[in-house]
């Protein structure tokens, strides 16, 4: 992919242009109002300098960046859901491995209420959402990452809670640097500047009719190449289509800028019951062919063409005995080629081979694995290994993503399950149950914890730990912790 310049956010239309650049999903902006050009590195490193409004100033600034992107990064973004690989890993190092409550900990913030959303970082800010007990108010929410300070807050609307531990702030923001995306449970759906100003607000369900999935909206949004994308699935045999809405499942892209729809392509499924229902966030496989948008649910695992939303492949159906329960909660991801889903329910985790066309037949399968699968933990991808938490029986496995094999498996040691899945980075896993109980566990080639901390006390935790700069982010039921390796001057 080559650089790429715009002057997104900034006020004044400018026609795109595509220049070289070191093929890293970097993305170039200018602004001529503001004479300024930006840098957003593969969301790791975000660079704003001064400059003149000159095709030489830009080609010498383009052949700085170059240089810099040559250069490792020392600290990256969490700039959504699953991170800055989409897969739950991060490049981050000098990361701690035990702390407590109190030792380092760099910083905590009463949250407003509860929230099951990750914690999402850019640069100095940290964007989260949360709602309140009592209320039921939705909050966006941004800090300043040095500090916790708090930069600004918006109320959303009135959100809900379900009795399964759902609610209006489960969904995770987005941020690329310039604004900052929040979808809640609600399908309220809004974007800020970096400031706080307010850019664009909708409600997906009241522009596309009713949504029935019994736990309403989890799933977050993606974004990719300056679009986001929103997966709804949901029960919609028990709806009434209405004049221009029709009642189906669909994949949504929306138009960042302007938060109108670009597309939206239907999601056609024989699941019957909760079956068509699905929380999984869409994910993007950079594939043989080039990239797809990947969907999991309603007894298929689908892939989009990126620009129309298209479907390029469907697997076999996993659901052949159209079990009615089956509506599934873990996110795909992807290794070597091939895509990682779950059965529903816990009951199996497959790979598809990449790079097929129309209806895959069951030789797409690379291979099946029956034990331990997730029912809720979307799987962890790093250093070319598979990490499948299976947060009902609270045991931990690395597979070689090749053959589906186990390498070692083991159990967490945790008195509750866990809902959240498990983040890597520095070479350790990090995964917190739903009584606040941390466990950092080593990614080598043995099952080794390495420490377990107590961070419970405040109610149920489901928020996934994210990883940036060089610090961690544990969300509990009432606390934001910053957890870092304290300097002497700290």
């Amino acid at each position: 992919m080559g650089l790429h310049v715009s002057d997104r956010g900034y006020g004044q239309q400018r026609k795109r242009e595509d220049l070289p650049g070191p093929g890293n999903g970097s993305a170039l902006r200018y602004s001529e109002a503001g004479k300024r050009c930006f840098l957003n590195y593969g969301g790791r490193r975000h660079i704003s300098i001064i400059c003149q409004n000159s095709m030489k100033t830009r080609l010498a600034f383009i052949l700085l960046v170059t240089i810099i992107l040559t250069t490792p990064a020392s600290a990256e973004n969490w700039a959504q859901w699953r991170g800055p690989s989409l897969n739950g890993s991060t490049s981050e190092t000098d990361l701690p491995t035990t702390w407590s409550k109190t030792e380092n900990v760099l910083w905590t913030v009463k949250m407003p209420g509860p929230g099951q959303s990750t914690p999402i970082i850019w640069e100095d800010r940290v964007f989260v959402t949360a709602i309140e007990n009592e209320s039921e108010k939705m909050w966006a929410i941004c800090l300043n990452r040095e500090d916790g300070r708090e930069l600004w807050k918006h109320e959303i609307g009135t959100g809900f809670f379900t009795r399964t531990g759902n609610s209006g702030a489960s969904p995770s923001p987005i941020v690329d640097g310039e604004q900052v995306y929040f979808l809640f449970g609600t399908t309220d759906f809004v974007a800020y500047d970096m400031d706080g100003q307010l850019l664009w607000q909708r409600n997906i369900e009241e522009d596309h009719g009713k949504i029935q999935i019994n736990f309403r909206n989890g799933a977050s949004p993606l974004l990719y190449q300056d679009k986001l994308y929103v997966a709804i699935m949901h029960r919609y045999s028990k709806v009434e289509s209405q004049p221009g809405k029709p009642a189906v499942s669909y994949l949504l892209c929306i138009d960042p800028k302007t938060g109108k729809d670009l597309w939206k392509q239907e999601r056609l499924t024989d699941a019957t019951g909760e079956g068509m229902e699905a929380y999984t966030t869409p994910y993007l496989f950079e594939g043989p062919n080039g990239p797809v948008i990947i969907v999991a649910g309603g007894d298929y695992v689908t892939a989009h063409d990126p620009a129309d939303g298209k479907e390029v492949w469907r697997s076999p159906d996993y659901n052949p005995q159209k079990k009615r329960a089956y509506r599934l909660v873990p996110s795909p991801v992807a290794v070597n080629g091939m895509i990682i889903a779950c059965e529903p329910r816990g009951q199996s985790l497959f790979a598809i081979k990449g790079g097929g066309k129309g209806q895959l037949l069951d030789d797409s399968f690379a291979w099946v694995q029956w034990d331990n699968a997730p029912d809720v933990c979307t799987p962890l991808v790093m250093d070319g290994k598979l990490f499948v938490l299976d947060g009902q029986k609270k045991v931990l496995s690395c597979l070689n993503p090749e053959t589906g094999e186990a390498y070692w498996r083991g159990s967490l040691g945790v008195s509750k399950k866990l809902q959240t899945s498990p983040t890597g980075a520095d070479g350790k896993i990090y995964c917190i149950s739903m009584g606040g109980e941390v466990v950092v566990l080593s990614a080598g080639d043995k099952f080794e914890i390495l420490s377990t901390i107590d961070m419970g006390g405040e109610g149920t935790c489901r928020s996934t730990i994210s990883a940036a700069h060089g610090q961690l982010f544990v969300r509990t039921a009432e606390n934001l912790y910053c957890i870092g390796n304290k300097t002497e001057t700290q």
